[in-house]
């Protein structure tokens, strides 16, 4: 673990609702959220019985704990994952517009995804073997920190990241992912074309508990992580020489915020596809309520991601039932306004 020196947390400003008010509030949003889930659907089913076992059908089994618990779960993790990965991204690059998605990581992870669902065979029997369930979200690990490194290299310079370079440099790593990804596609037989179809717009309708089972693990592992970072990313809001002189090892903060950027972005991908907004939305809004201090920042982000994706997850569900919308549209549509009206306010950043 990266040992971080202490550092007073910043003063609250007046009127800000005290943190454990806040996430008192987000905890039950987050109940809210799972409750409405897990009882809205297109099949009528008796969600009580099928929990608590009193004279539940087989039918209404199947449906509470092998579709809708896991997509619960599974919506609740990738929710938190891509939140915690925006929070950690806001917090590297010290700027409110920075997100995996917009700047690339998600594409990369994606990519890393497709290249194993589809030259995933070519691999040795062996290799395959050990990987098991969790060949597709290693490789969009390695995706999405191969791009996360790459990006963070190209808009560093003399200890300064221009805003401008790293989107300009985000959408330049995002299409080329997306052109390799493309060649993937066009490679891909039947069988694997059907298994990249949500990549484009991200879906969680193919959750299950091994998928639950793939992603956990590295998902729960950065939200567990990322909080002994938060005192480094609020001395790196100071600049890097100041937190240099507090103590902070920089270098190993940076490395180990893009480690986890990595593989939380990469397994989020890996099982629910490309979800946009999430990531730059959510911990933007807390900022404005709770502040910059990522101690409270990053669980924060954690449950009100949680939240929103399973609630989008819901709309998708019941919109146009008894078929659904890919999530990504949902998250999209109410997404793209949001960011909008932060890219308005913070417009100065984009004149660099």
């Amino acid at each position: 673990m990266v040992a971080i020196a202490h550092r007073e947390a910043p003063p609250r400003r007046p009127g800000r609702p005290a943190p454990g008010l806040v996430m008192a509030g987000l905890a039950l949003l987050l109940a809210v959220a799972a409750g409405v889930g897990l009882f809205q659907g297109a099949a009528e089913t008796s969600v009580r019985a099928a929990l608590w076992g009193e004279g539940a059908s087989l039918r209404d089994h199947v449906i509470v704990w092998d579709i809708r618990l896991p997509r619960l779960v599974l919506g609740a993790l990738v929710g938190a994952a891509l939140a915690v990965s925006g929070a950690l991204m806001q917090g590297l690059f010290r700027n409110p517009l920075a997100d995996p998605g917009l700047v690339g990581v998600g594409a990369g992870a994606g990519l890393g995804a497709v290249l194993a669902i589809v030259l995933g065979g070519l691999l040795p029997p062996a290799v395959l073997a050990v990987a098991g369930v969790w060949t597709v979200p290693l490789a969009a690990f390695a995706g999405g920190w191969i791009t996360t490194l790459v990006l963070y290299r190209v808009a560093t310079r003399g200890g300064r990241t221009s805003m401008a370079t790293m989107l300009l440099a985000g959408i330049a790593i995002a299409a080329l992912a997306g052109a390799l990804t493309g060649v993937m596609i066009y490679l891909a037989d039947d069988r694997q074309l059907r298994d990249l179809t949500f990549w484009g717009l991200g879906s969680l309708a193919g959750a299950n508990w091994a998928k639950v089972q793939a992603g956990a693990p590295l998902m729960l592992a950065v939200l567990l992580a990322a909080p002994v970072l938060a005192r480094g990313l609020n001395g790196l809001a100071l600049g890097e020489a100041a937190a240099h002189h507090m103590g902070i090892p920089v270098e190993r903060v940076k490395s180990a915020t893009i480690l986890l950027v990595a593989a939380a972005t990469g397994a989020a991908v890996a099982v629910s596809g490309g979800i946009g907004f999430v990531g730059i939305v959510v911990p933007h809004l807390l900022r404005l309520v709770m502040g910059p201090d990522h101690r409270g920042l990053l669980p924060a982000a954690a449950l009100l991601g949680a939240a929103v994706l399973i609630l989008a997850d819901t709309l998708a569900r019941i919109l146009v039932a008894p078929a659904e919308l890919p999530i990504g549209i949902v998250t999209a549509v109410l997404g793209a306004p949001v960011f909008l009206w932060i890219l308005l306010r913070r417009r100065a950043l984009l004149e660099v």
